[in-house]
Order: C-alpha cells, then structure tokens, then sequence
C-alpha cells in the first residue's frame, strides 16, 4: 500500500491534470465559436425565412409580416401559418425579454440584444430557431425546464400553464417558464435546445420549435 502522503501527492497531480484538461477544452470550444458558422448550421439548405440583430419591441410587429409574406411564398396552409405566426409572437416576445446583453466585445459587430430568427421547411415540416446570448447561471435553468417540458403529456402542459398563470407572480416580462410551456403546447412537438460556448460567463443559447400539419 502506497504511503498516505504519495496517495496525496498524487491525487493532487491527477486533479491539476484534469483541471488543466478541462480549462484547455473549454478554450478549445471558446476560440472555435462563430456566430456566422452557427448561423449557417441553424440554416441548413432549407431555410426561406432568416432574421438577426437587435430584437425590439417596435419590430416585433414588422418580423411577424415579414414572416407571415414568407409564408404565402411557400405555400403554407391557413392553419400551418396560424399555428406558426401564433409561436412567432411568444417566441419573439421571449427574445425580447429574456435575451441577455450580448459580450461586451461583440457589441460592436452584433449589437447589445442579438437575437437570431431562423424558418426552415422541409416538405410539411416547418422548423422555427431561435437563438440569444445568455449568461452561464441560466444554462442549468433552461436545461431543467426544457427537459420537464418535453416529459409532460398536453394534459400536464395545461394543467401547469393555467399553474402558473393563476398562482404565480409574473413580472413584467413573464415568469415560470411561460413561454416556453406555451410554445411547446401550440406546437404539439417536443422542444430543440442547444447550447454553444462562447466563454467563461456567456453561451449561445438556440430553441427549436417544431410544426408538423
């Protein structure tokens, strides 16, 4: 049996390795970020409809027109583009309340409120992204309530969105995951979710919301 103080030693060592490791991977995917590659991911071959920079309240109106002439281009049904522009609205209200200054040294290029709106169709299938800054203490947050969201059946869905509404304070710019129950209901599909590093503090935040009529 190895000496308690060369056990020591040596768990200290693996610990500095690991930490050096993690440090090195988490710089790795920090100086491999581009907001134009994940923007062309987001994209695909099938996007018709693509919106970026500042999300304000005075353009929401003028995104969801655009979006809605998009839609009669490639022939969306009156129900698709119902059910469409009807998760527009909450997810570009989402974008406009809950999206986090951008990193400081992007300002410049991307704007304080960068927000990316992303439709793509495929076939009948219609794809809405969406993507945002967002602080590293909201990743775990999202993840949770994503995840919760995509396990409940509809009846669990509007049954903790009328929860929510009756019983919890929202603020101003909603509480509770609202949005996000709500999207998911008007959809009838699961959520997308993904997180790109962009460093320390900051991750690129993107959702998915799926329609299929």
């Amino acid at each position: 049996m190895l000496p308690k103080c060369k056990i020591y030693f040596f768990l200290k060592k693996m610990t500095y390795i690991c930490a050096k490791f993690i440090v090195s991977l988490f710089r790795k995917c920090f100086m491999d970020f581009d907001v134009n590659k994940i923007r062309a991911e987001i994209c695909g071959n099938d996007a018709f409809f693509t919106y970026e920079g500042n999300i304000a309240s005075c353009q929401i109106n003028s995104i969801l027109e655009m979006v809605e002439e998009k839609l009669i281009e490639v022939m969306a049904s009156n129900k698709q583009e119902k059910k469409i522009l009807n998760i527009m609205v909450e997810g570009l209200q989402n974008l406009f309340h809950h999206s986090d200054n951008v990193p400081e040294e992007l300002i410049a290029s991307l704007g304080q409120k960068y927000g990316l709106v992303v439709i793509t169709k495929n076939d009948d299938d219609f794809r809405m992204s969406m993507g945002n800054f967002v602080s590293v203490d909201k990743v775990k947050y999202l993840t949770e309530k994503i995840e919760k969201i995509n396990s409940m059946s509809e009846d669990e869905l509007k049954d903790m969105y009328k929860f929510i509404l009756n019983y919890q304070k929202l603020s101003s710019k909603g509480g509770g995951g609202l949005g996000l129950i709500d999207m998911a209901r008007k959809s009838g599909k699961k959520l997308g979710y993904k997180f790109y590093p962009y460093s320390e503090k900051y991750f690129f935040y993107r959702l998915d919301i799926f329609v299929s009529i």
